[in-house]
């Protein structure tokens, strides 16, 4: 699949890049997506939920008053879960969500997310360009450029460029990540995904460091 360059001004430069049909044109899995998504939001939960049960709440240990006589319920202990500040019955506790997923199924995920991009149009190649300081205005132009502002937008960058992340972090629903550490999640929480063209390169390199081919 080929597909042209653009400017950061929005026109064609008038280079194209191919893209591997075995990484960004095979056939989706929407199972494999289905579980890396999953595996992805139950990682983010941090667990820490907790409160207190009978056992654990301060007071009790003497019987607030005689079983018998007093024409009132009885009751042993000030740390019963009818009383304010009593234990809460069968309360969350901390628990790890972590789920794993065989390196096949994820890179299978990220394959569908970015096949499903092409092939609905919502995938952009643009020249690379960094920024000389941190400036929201001028991230706001590009996206002006390109129109695609006010959408929901994934840039993927080669490599780490803190001028060019700091410049679109105060632009909502905007979101820069290195190509190598896009999930399956980001590809897909997006409305338009931009690749920087040497981006291209490093996403293709994450499916070939263990000998996979590459169209």
């Amino acid at each position: 699949m080929t597909l042209d360059v653009l400017k950061i001004d929005g026109s064609k430069s008038g280079d194209k890049i191919d893209l591997s049909d075995s990484i960004f044109a095979i056939e989706p899995n929407d199972h494999a997506i289905y579980l890396s998504v999953k595996a992805y939001l139950a990682n983010q939960r941090q667990g820490t939920s907790k409160a207190k049960e009978r056992g654990e709440v301060s007071g009790g240990g003497k019987k607030p008053w005689k079983q018998k006589g007093r024409g009132g319920a009885r009751a042993g202990t000030t740390r019963s879960p009818l009383w304010v500040g009593g234990g809460t019955i069968f309360g969350p506790r901390p628990r790890d969500y972590h789920q794993d997923l065989p390196k096949k199924v994820k890179k299978l995920a990220r394959k569908s997310a970015l096949s499903y991009k092409l092939k609905d149009e919502q995938l952009f190649v643009v020249e690379d360009f960094n920024l000389k300081q941190p400036k929201t205005k001028e991230f706001a132009k590009i996206l002006n450029a390109l129109k695609i502002s006010g959408k929901k937008v994934l840039l993927l960058t080669d490599v780490n460029k803190p001028n060019v992340y700091k410049s679109g972090r105060n632009i909502p629903k905007v979101k820069v990540l290195e190509a190598a550490k896009a999930s399956t999640y980001d590809l897909l929480n997006n409305q338009v995904l931009i690749i920087q063209k040497s981006a291209v390169k490093e996403i293709e390199n994450t499916f070939t460091l263990t000998g996979e081919a590459v169209n």
